[in-house]
């Protein structure tokens, strides 16, 4: 390290702080064995609240480090806080679960703290190699953790088909920024933007192609969703819990400050390109959930069905559009966690139930748990006045304004069928034959699930907190605005 860079580490503190704790959890797992498990667990929470802190006692002001790699900024701080939320509600909810499956391991939270390190990195990335470099730390620690439960061939079918496929769009990434960088003459985001300010390359624009191919396989966007289904009912469901919640932040995070950061004088191309994506998984997350009995795998559908919906605020291309992005993407973590922590507490003879129909009388048993988990469902399908309807409605006002109103109506139709599969769920929990009862829940779930529905059921009555810093976080990558 040379002493120029030396001033550049407080910018990178909170990576600091996870890069040198998970190296020293690593020589205690590897000198104390299996029985750090629980010390190794309990300090990576601390780590990554630690990094939380950091990030928020960053300041607001847009600072450049490493020679224009690394960028904090108001957005930045947005989502890495967003990301450590996920990835600590993840770990808390796999404590429990773990332990009655005897899969607790030294390595689990270690791999959660590197790929939580990548995520981090993804979202202040300033260029293409630091992008590459975050992103591919990130999905190497997903590959294994996937595959966690090693006894188990569904995990490790789920391990393997990700990692081909994460091998393929990371070669296409690869190839659009070299594309990319051979037609502008720079990797920096900033630089892109000025080389091919006034002019179409069409090189740019098949770079563009095969690096937003990339980015969509990160947050299973259509056409690039075909590992989601298969990965989050085959994974052991804490590690589907955490697929569903931080590593789709932080890969929002990246497409937006790609798009925004480094494409600004060619937004009509890449609009055309985040409208097809945008409509195309809102359209096949509604219609191919419809026919799913495997609930993490109707699970695996909503989620690219909510990236679709999130994609409809990018594609206004505006600082309200993006403000809206950032809002739902807020939201769909606090969701998703507690739709998982339900799932985690639903267990009969210690085996977690994965199909929708063992979800019948749930109400007949367990009243408190009905209620929330259907909410939960209510929100997700965007029913007012819960969260989930304020997140559709920011980035559908926002397309709308910036003259995407063909893109809101059909968000909103795809919203409304979508509705058909959440309410099914719902029409099962109340009024179908009873089942037999769940075992307690675990404390661990309970704070979790009371958490999720706090935010989703109280979210209209203070808004202000959220949308507040969404804004300030939009803004941030809009300065002239």
């Amino acid at each position: 390290m040379t002493a120029a860079m030396l001033p550049n580490l407080h910018v990178i503190l909170p990576e600091l702080i996870l890069a040198v704790g998970v190296l020293g959890l690593i020589l205690l797992g590897a000198f104390q064995g299996e029985r750090s498990a629980p010390l190794v667990g309990g300090a990576t929470l601390v780590l990554l609240v630690a990094a939380g802190i950091a990030v928020a006692m960053q300041p607001g002001e847009r600072t450049v480090a490493f020679n224009g790699a690394f960028v904090v900024d108001n957005f930045s701080r947005f989502m890495k806080i967003l990301a450590l939320v996920g990835a600590v509600g993840a770990l808390i909810l796999a404590s429990d679960d773990f332990k009655r499956r005897r899969l607790t391991a030294f390595e689990y939270p270690v791999l959660v703290t590197l790929s939580t390190l990548g995520m981090l990195v993804m979202i202040s990335a300033n260029d293409l190699i630091s992008l590459y470099i975050g992103l591919e730390l990130q999905s190497l620690a997903i590959y294994v953790i996937c595959a966690f439960d090693r006894d188990n061939t569904r995990s490790t079918e789920a391990g393997l088909k990700y990692f081909v496929l994460g091998a393929l769009s990371s070669g296409m990434l690869l190839y659009g920024a070299s594309l990319i960088y051979g037609f502008s003459g720079t990797v920096s985001f900033s630089g892109i933007a000025t080389a091919i300010q006034g002019q179409q390359s069409t090189g740019i624009i098949f770079g563009l192609v095969f690096l937003s191919a990339g980015l969509a396989f990160k947050i299973s966007a259509v056409p690039f969703h075909m590992w989601t289904p298969d990965v989050y009912e085959g994974a052991p469901t804490p590690v589907t819990a955490f697929l569903a919640t931080a590593p789709k932040a932080a890969a929002m995070a990246m497409t937006i400050r790609v798009f925004v950061g480094a494409f600004p004088g060619i937004t009509p191309q890449w609009q055309q390109i985040v409208v097809f994506i945008a409509i195309a998984s809102m359209v096949l997350g509604s219609f191919a959930a419809i026919g799913q009995r495997n609930i993490k795998r109707l699970m695996a559908y909503s989620s690219i069905g909510h990236m679709g919906y999130a994609l409809v605020g990018l594609a206004a291309g505006t600082a309200q559009g993006v403000n809206g992005v950032l809002i739902y993407m807020a939201i769909y973590v606090a969701m998703t966690l507690g739709t998982f922590a339900c799932l985690l507490s639903m267990r009969r003879s210690g085996v977690l139930i994965e199909e929708v129909g063992d979800l019948a009388g749930l109400s007949r048993h367990h009243p408190v748990l009905a209620f929330l988990f259907s909410m939960l469902m209510f929100s997700l399908a965007g029913i007012p006045p819960l969260a989930g309807f304020f997140a559709k409605f920011y980035v559908f006002a926002a397309a709308i304004q910036a003259g995407l109103a063909t893109l809101a109506v059909i968000g909103v139709v795809a919203s409304v069928i979508g509705a058909f599969y959440y309410l099914r769920i719902v029409k099962l929990i109340y009024f179908d034959e009873p089942t037999e009862a769940y075992e307690p829940m675990p404390g661990t779930v309970k704070f979790i699930l009371a958490l999720s529905s706090i935010v989703t059921l109280l979210f209209f009555v203070v808004p202000a907190p959220l949308v507040g810093a969404a804004g300030a976080a939009a803004r941030s990558l809009f300065p002239a605005g």
